[in-house]
């Protein structure tokens, strides 16, 4: 299944294709990133309270986050989840690897509260360049 990543700047917009790992559309700010845990690296309003983490303060709730992909245990996925059920989590991810910590916490959150929130992967090149994106919007629809 193929995805539409539009990522904007004040001088320009660009198309990049992706691949769904889960479905849903979202419109909205990009946040880059480097790896991040969701267990321990992330509260329940969205901030990221790693302190090791460059992102350290940074609220995600409401952003597209673009990364290569989380980190940590695979509890990250019942933090995210608890995100999306109170509303405080990111609204989208772009990545450039596939990850079943973030895919799984979808899956769970669509299944449990009915809420589709976008993941999508895309070539590491291209990641770079939504990264630099002042806002994106994925179309992730299913087939």
């Amino acid at each position: 299944m193929t995805a539409i990543i539009t990522a904007s700047t004040a001088s320009s917009v660009a198309s990049h294709p992706g691949r769904i790992l889960h479905p849903g559309r979202t419109s909205a700010p990009a946040q880059a990133l480097e790896p991040l845990s969701f267990w321990g690296g992330v509260d329940l309003t969205g901030a990221v309270v790693d302190v090791h983490h460059p992102a350290h303060g940074t609220g995600l709730s409401g952003w597209v986050v673009v990364m290569p992909a989380s980190r940590g245990s695979s509890s990250g996925s019942s933090v995210l989840v608890e995100l999306i059920r109170l509303g405080t989590a990111p609204a989208g991810f772009v990545l450039s690897e596939a990850d079943a910590i973030i895919t799984t916490a979808c899956l769970v959150a669509a299944e449990l509260y009915s809420i589709d929130l976008p993941v999508v992967l895309v070539a590491e090149a291209e990641l770079a360049r939504i990264a630099a994106a002042d806002s994106v919007e994925i179309a992730a629809d299913r087939d």
